[in-house]
C-alpha cells in the first residue's frame, strides 16, 4: 500500500521537487509551491490531489497527471525531466493516483530512525564502489527498505551515488555521502585509497592519544605522517599559536641550543604562563562571547574582558568558566559573566549563541526549516530556545547616546532569572517545552522551573563528561 507521508514525499524529495530552488521556494515555481523539503505533508498533500481542479493528479488518466507529465517532460518543464516513465517513481506516484489519491493513514506510526549502512568504509584500489543499505525504523518497530527512495547527497566530487544507493569512486580522496529520507539522515564517510604498491609505514613518535588516532587513519589510507618540525620552526609556531607573536632572535636561539628532551613541553608551559596568552585569548573569547560596546557600554565590556583574561590566566577549567557564565546574574558591572546574557537578548539568540559557542553548532537555518545539512528540526530549535525563556533585565540607567536606537544600552543593568517566559513556534500560539539540543526533555518539573533552575541544569548537561 503506497501511503502519501511515507512513499509520495520521498518521491518528491528525491526528484528534487520541493528543494528551494524549485517547488519548495518561498513563491514556488511554475504556480506550484510545495513544502520546503516535504515539512508540511499535509499541505503538500492538498496542493497536488485538490489544486487546479484535479489537472495535477488526475484519478481518471492518471497518465494525463501533470504530477507525471512535467518530470517525464511529457509536456515542457522548466526543471527538466526528473525521472522516467519506466521508474519506480513514476509507477509510486501513478498507482497512487490511480487508487484515488488517498490521505496517510491517521494511525499511521512514526519515523523514528534512519539506519545506513555501512558508515565508514575505506576501499583500496582496484575496489571502486560500494552499496549503500537504508532501512527506516518506525515506532511501532517495523523496519522498511528505503535504499530506492532516499536521497544520497555527496559533500564532494570525490564520489558518485546512483538513485539506488551505489556508491562509486570519480577520484582518489575522502567523501561523505549525506543520505537522507523524509526527515531523518544520516552520514556515510567513504575514502578511495590507491594501491600504492610500494608503500611502507614509517612511523614517527606518538606523545598523545590524538597522535595514534591521527597515525591509525594515515595508515588506513596508506600515507605517512609528516616528519617532526624542525626546532626553528616549532618556535616560531608555538609563539605564533599561543602568543601571536614571532620569538625574539635570543628566544629563538636558546631554543634551538638546548639538548634537554622534554624542551618542547617545557616550552610551551612557559608560554602558556605568560601574559601575552591570557592577552590573546581573553580577545578570542571577548569576541566569541560578544562583548561590544553597543549593548554592554564601555564599563561592561571592560570588566567582562577582566574576568575573561583574570580566568584564562588563572588557567580556570572550561568547565567552570561555562558554568559561571551560563548561571550569572545580577549586576553586569558587579558580576562580570551576567553580561553574556546581557549581549542576548531575547531566546532565540542565547540559543543559537549557547549552540555555537559551547556545543559547536549552528543551528540558524533550523529557525525557519529542518537544518539541510544537520540533524536539526525546527522543533528542536524551538525546544532548545526554550530553555533561555525565563531570563529577564532590570535596566538600572540607560544614558542612550542615540535615543532611537533601542538595541544600544548605555549604563548598570541587572540579569534576572524569572519564573515566567516561553517561546512560540513560528505562526502558531503553541509554546515549545524545554529540550537541550540532542537531549531529553528538561522533566516535568523543571518545564515549570524558574530561569536559576534552569541554568543550573543547563550548566550540569553541558559540562557532563559524556557530552
Amino acid at each position: 500500500m503506497i501511503v502519501f507521508d511515507r512513499d509520495i514525499m520521498a518521491v518528491l524529495s528525491k526528484a528534487g521537487c520541493n528543494q528551494g530552488a524549485c517547488h519548495g521556494n518561498f513563491n514556488g515555481k511554475g504556480g506550484l509551491k510545495l513544502s520546503l523539503r516535504g515539512e508540511n505533508p499535509a499541505a503538500d498533500y492538498a496542493t497536488l490531489s485538490r489544486d487546479q481542479f484535479g489537472r495535477r493528479a488526475n484519478a481518471l488518466d492518471p497518465d494525463a497527471s501533470l504530477l507525471l507529465a512535467k518530470p517525464t517532460l511529457a509536456v515542457a518543464h522548466e526543471g527538466g525531466r526528473r525521472f522516467d516513465r519506466e521508474s519506480p517513481e513514476y509507477a509510486i506516484l501513478r498507482d497512487w493516483i490511480a487508487a484515488g489519491m488517498p490521505p496517510s493513514p491517521s494511525d499511521r506510526p512514526a519515523l523514528e530512525a534512519l539506519e545506513v549502512a555501512p558508515r565508514d568504509v575505506v576501499l583500496v584500489e582496484p575496489h571502486d564502489s560500494v552499496s549503500l543499505s537504508a532501512e527506516a525504523v518506525f515506532a511501532d518497530g517495523t523496519r522498511r527498505d528505503v535504499r530506492r527512495l532516499a536521497c544520497y547527497d555527496p559533500s564532494s566530487p570525490v564520489a558518485a551515488v546512483s538513485l539506488d544507493g551505489v556508491v562509486r569512486r570519480q577520484q582518489f580522496g575522502d567523501a561523505t555521502i549525506l543520505v537522507r529520507y523524509l526527515g531523518k539522515q544520516a552520514s556515510v564517510r567513504v575514502s578511495f585509497v590507491p594501491a600504492r604498491s610500494d608503500y611502507v609505514w614509517r612511523p614517527q613518535p606518538a606523545r598523545t592519544q590524538f597522535d595514534l588516532d591521527v597515525f591509525a587513519q594515515l595508515q588506513t589510507l596508506r600515507q605517512n605522517p609528516a616528519p617532526l618540525a624542525a626546532d626553528a620552526t616549532f618556535v616560531r609556531r608555538a609563539f605564533l599559536d599561543l602568543l601571536g607573536i614571532i620569538p625574539t632572535a635570543d628566544e629563538a636561539r636558546a631554543f634551538i641550543a638546548d639538548q634537554t628532551p622534554d624542551k618542547r613541553a617545557r616550552l610551551i608551559d612557559a608560554l602558556l604562563a605568560r601574559p601575552e596568552f591570557a592577552d590573546r585569548f581573553a580577545l578570542k573569547w571577548a569576541d566569541l562571547l560578544r562583548g561590544e560596546e553597543k549593548q554592554l557600554d564601555e564599563r561592561g565590556v571592560a570588566v567582562f574582558h577582566t574576568w575573561i583574561r583574570r580566568s584564562i590566566a588563572e588557567g580556570k577549567p572550561l568547565d567552570q568558566f561555562v558554568r559561571e557564565l551560563v548561571t550569572a546574574d545580577g549586576s553586569t558591572y558587579q558580576n562580570p559573566p551576567a553580561n553574556f546574557y546581557r549581549a542576548l537578548r531575547n531566546p532565540i539568540a542565547r540559543g543559537e549563541a549557547a549552540a555555537q559557542v559551547f556545543l559547536g553548532t549552528r543551528l540558524q537555518c533550523a529557525k525557519c526549516h529542518n537544518h539541510p545539512f544537520e540533524r536539526w528540526t525546527q522543533d528542536d530549535y524551538y525546544r532548545w530556545a526554550a530553555v533561555f525563556a525565563r531570563i529577564d533585565y532590570k535596566i538600572i540607567e540607560n544614558k542612550r547616546r542615540d535615543d532611537l536606537d533601542k538595541h544600544e544600552f548605555n549604563g548598570e543593568q541587572q540579569v534576572l532569572f524569572v519564573d515566567k517566559g516561553a517561546v512560540e513556534y513560528p505562526n502558531t500560539d503553541r509554546s515549545a517545552q524545554p529540550k537541550f539540543l540532542g537531549g531529553g526533555n528538561l522533566g516535568g518539573a523543571m518545564n515549570d522551573a524558574d530561569g536559576r533552575a534552569r541554568a543550573a541544569a543547563l550548566a550540569d548537561w553541558l559540562t557532563r563528561d559524556d557530552n
